[in-house]
């Protein structure tokens, strides 16, 4: 029996050990892909630092442009490294959520395996709508403060290419974070853990806390921008609310 239960978890393990090595190969491809198309990744990142980018023509603001400089022998190809390997990442994603999900799933329940499957999936839509908003509103605002802030006309800016692509990476990772607050809430409020009540009882709370988040994403002193981020967290708040109460019902139903 305990060979049996042996074998058995070796199998699982090289299962599991030709799912990262799928998972690693396709994240590869597409970085690969992503490393070669060096003008077209480049205009795409580089572009909110102007004002021809979409979002600040929408908006109607003033023209700007942030310079980017090159302070290291290596940073240019460096930076390109890394933009490249998070953008292959990004895509191979839903490759690699459903090898796992595939791996796992044999040992779920029905119910449990539909439960999973939308956690997956919402999550990842979740997290790319994080991504894509903080891409075409809160980073370019963003840019636009920081970049062109100056103490004193005589104290130029002179920003890294290095520095501008980590701050995009950085802040793409924290809103696509902060986007999966309905889905945690959802998961929080199968389990019986929270409930619509309580989030609406705080709601005053969760106010401020999105204020104070928002304002650290985002540290620009004008009150217009602040509100603008501050928005859509708000209405993922009230979304979340909305899809507590809808699990609970569910459940009760189930």
């Amino acid at each position: 029996m305990k060979n049996n239960e042996a074998a058995t978890f070796w199998q699982h393990l090289d299962v599991l050990r030709w799912v990262i090595l799928r998972s690693l190969g396709v994240a590869v491809v597409f970085a690969v892909a992503a490393f070669c198309l060096k003008d077209w990744l480049f205009a795409v990142i580089l572009a909110p630092r102007t004002s021809a980018f979409i979002t600040f023509q929408w908006m109607g603001v003033e023209p700007f442009s942030v310079h980017l400089m090159n302070t290291g022998l290596t940073e240019q190809f460096m930076t390109h490294m890394r933009v490249a390997m998070y953008a292959g990442l990004l895509c191979a994603a839903p490759y690699i959520i459903f090898e796992l999900f595939r791996f796992v799933s044999p040992g779920l329940y029905q119910n449990e395996r539909r439960a999973g499957l939308w956690i997956v999936t919402s999550g990842y839509l979740m997290f790319m709508l994080g991504t894509l908003l903080n891409y075409f509103l809160i980073f370019p605002l963003t840019v636009r403060f920081l970049g062109t802030y100056q103490v004193s006309p005589e104290v130029e800016n002179m920003l890294t290419l290095q520095s501008y692509t980590d701050t995009l990476i950085s802040m793409s990772l924290v809103m696509g974070v902060v986007f999966e607050l309905p889905v945690i809430c959802a998961i929080l409020g199968r389990m019986g853990i929270l409930t619509s009540s309580l989030m609406t009882r705080y709601r005053r709370h969760a106010i401020v806390a999105i204020l104070i988040v928002a304002a650290i994403i985002t540290p620009t002193t004008d009150i217009f921008t602040l509100l603008i981020v501050s928005l859509p967290i708000w209405l993922l708040y009230e979304a979340s609310i909305f899809v507590v109460k809808s699990v609970k019902i569910v459940k009760s139903e189930g």
